[in-house]
């Protein structure tokens, strides 16, 4: 007998409580392998592909796409413990007698069972739900059942099974497909008929989640539409042409019920005094945008912070830079970025003055000094703001830190960063030099005791060894929370960073 085990939202790590559902990548009716990814969730810290750790038949779907669900939540139920194929529970058009093959009637009990052990013991399921956010056994290729031959399986001994027509029963919700296009039927048996609107013979040829939930938050029947694509399909450009349609009818309703219901001279309706004023946008705070949010609020709230900003010369950086990236043959490394520089100047002066890579225990009114350095960067993604983190960046070289920064950025901007590599800094570096501006006051990534800012870099009019030069300068700002050092210990490390820039050598006698 098939056994219907639900698997739950599971426990993300790293205080996540809740998940949007980006993408399904199996079907009601799909057969999934133990550990094959079923859905794509974006959380606020990264996407995420969730593994099942069910082998069987997918019976149900919960939520659509674009939907949030908390941790513990429902995501599908999957058939497992019998032949592929002979699952009662798989939910499948009616057959010619008006009998639902192979599906129970609704609110019969589950099957169970027989040998009496535990849902992921009789399964075979790994219970590894989210190893390294990914488990490593590669996923098995999905097939569909097809309906039409579910009345007719081979079983185990390979005498063909015919399922007998079971009376005409509600059809619970739980069980039906959730896929775009297919409607799902009134539980009521007491529907007038003609009241369900028809099953379409396939799915909506969309492929891109972004165009689904474009079509959603517009309220666009994407069953309604012709796709401009290849074999029809649905395109972004078709669903932005359906809403300004949609608009268009919404206005000339809108004017004709006010020219209807207009007293004999008032203003036209198509005057300017009688139109609307545009309905302000409301995007909801969710997902990385949503985390933002919340840890910028939480740091203005709880840590009192200062800015201490200074100018220098990096004039001389740069020329180190070049020179160590004009080097050739196999000896030479990959090239070093700015940021790198920048980023093992942090290093160093954090070294020189440790309480800045600190924490405050407000339970225990502490002050806890870590003893490495896990430096985090600012990235502007897609999806939002997000830091990725250098582990024990105190040990490595520019040549290492900056190829840690140019690998985590990329998968910063392909959405491919695991929740683990973007928690656990203990200072961050934020150039926003990269977006034109010279200074700003940055406010601390909490729980971290400081931030440094940078600049960009640019010729600027500037006394040099006593005449008026033309020199790359960049504005450094340091944020600091105040209950950590005061500003004496925060101006030691901001010159000692400012130091560096203008003379490289500085760095090299400290080291």
């Amino acid at each position: 007998m098939a056994q219907v085990l639900e698997f739950k939202l599971p426990d993300l790590g790293e205080g996540l409580t809740e998940a949007e559902i980006v993408r399904w990548l199996v079907e009601v009716g799909d057969v999934v392998a133990i550990d094959q990814p079923v859905v794509e969730v974006e959380t606020a810290k990264a996407m995420v592909e969730v593994p099942c750790p069910y082998g069987g038949v997918v019976t149900a779907r919960f939520g659509e796409e674009g939907t949030e669900l908390p941790v513990g939540a429902p995501l599908l139920t999957v058939a497992v413990g019998a032949p592929q194929g002979l699952e009662t529970s798989v939910p499948v058009t009616p057959g010619p007698s008006g009998a639902r093959n192979g599906s129970a009637p609704s609110g019969s009990p589950s099957p169970s069972s027989s040998s009496g052990s535990s849902a992921t013991e009789s399964s075979g399921g790994s219970g590894n739900v989210l190893v390294g956010y990914g488990t490593g056994a590669p996923a098995a290729r999905r097939r569909r059942i097809r309906p039409d031959r579910l009345d007719r399986t081979p079983t185990l001994s390979g005498a063909l099974t015919v399922e007998a027509p079971v009376p005409e029963a509600p059809v619970s919700e739980a069980l039906v497909s959730e896929a775009p296009g297919v409607p799902v039927p009134e539980a009521s048996s007491t529907a007038a008929p003609g009241s369900v609107a028809p099953v379409s013979d396939g799915p909506v040829p969309v492929v891109s989640p972004l165009v689904r939930r474009l079509a959603r938050q517009h309220d666009i029947d994407l069953r309604r539409l012709t796709g401009s694509g290849p074999d029809g399909l649905i395109l972004r450009a078709d669903v932005d042409c359906a809403i300004r349609q949609a608009e268009e009818t919404e206005a000339a309703k809108t004017r004709t019920a006010r020219a209807a219901a207009a007293p004999t001279g008032a203003a036209p309706a198509s005057s300017p005094a009688a139109s609307a004023a545009p309905a302000a946008e409301r995007i909801p705070l969710r997902g990385v945008r949503g985390a933002v949010a919340d840890k910028l609020s939480r740091s203005r709230t709880e840590i009192p912070d200062a800015t201490c900003w200074v100018d220098a010369d990096a004039t001389e950086l740069m020329a180190v830079r070049a020179a160590m990236n004009a080097a050739t043959g196999p000896s030479a490394g990959p090239k070093v970025s700015v940021l790198g520089l920048l980023a093992r100047i942090c290093t160093a002066a954090l070294a020189r003055f440790p309480e800045l890579n600190s924490t405050v225990d407000t339970e225990a009114r502490e002050i806890v000094r870590l003893p490495g350095v896990h430096l985090g960067f600012a990235a502007q993604t897609e999806r939002g703001l997000v830091v990725p983190v250098v582990r024990d960046a105190h040990t490595r070289n520019a040549e290492s830190i900056g190829a840690e920064i140019a690998r985590l950025t990329e998968l910063a901007r392909t959405g491919k960063l695991s929740p683990a590599q973007l928690t656990g800094g203990t200072f961050t570096l934020n150039n926003y030099g990269v977006f034109g501006v010279d200074g700003s006051t940055p406010i601390i990534n909490h729980p971290e005791a400081a931030m440094l800012g940078v600049g960009r870099i640019m010729p600027k009019p500037w006394v040099h060894q006593g005449e008026l030069a033309v020199r790359q300068v960049v504005q450094l700002s340091l944020t600091f929370d105040h209950r950590v050092c005061d500003g004496g210990t925060a101006g030691g490390f901001l010159r000692y960073v400012a130091d560096c820039v203008e003379q490289p050598a500085v760095l090299l006698r400290t080291l």
